[in-house]
């Protein structure tokens, strides 16, 4: 049987912490800023975890 290949989109989109939790970015940082607030626009910069719910669909997808 051949190796898994890994999602290119997920390789791009998550990271692995060293305890083995998933990180990713918040959406909604990309354009239209000018009607966002700046407490908002700060809060969507720091990196978020992948909800538990999630996790295993992107384990799959990352080949972990």
């Amino acid at each position: 049987m051949p190796k898994m290949k890994t999602k290119a989109s997920a390789k791009k989109r998550f990271k692995l912490t060293g305890t083995g939790k998933i990180k990713r970015k918040h959406a909604f940082k990309s354009h239209i800023l000018t009607k966002k607030s700046t407490k908002r626009k700060a809060r969507l910069t720091k990196a978020g975890l992948v909800h538990k719910s999630d996790v295993a669909n992107i384990k799959t997808q990352l080949c972990i």
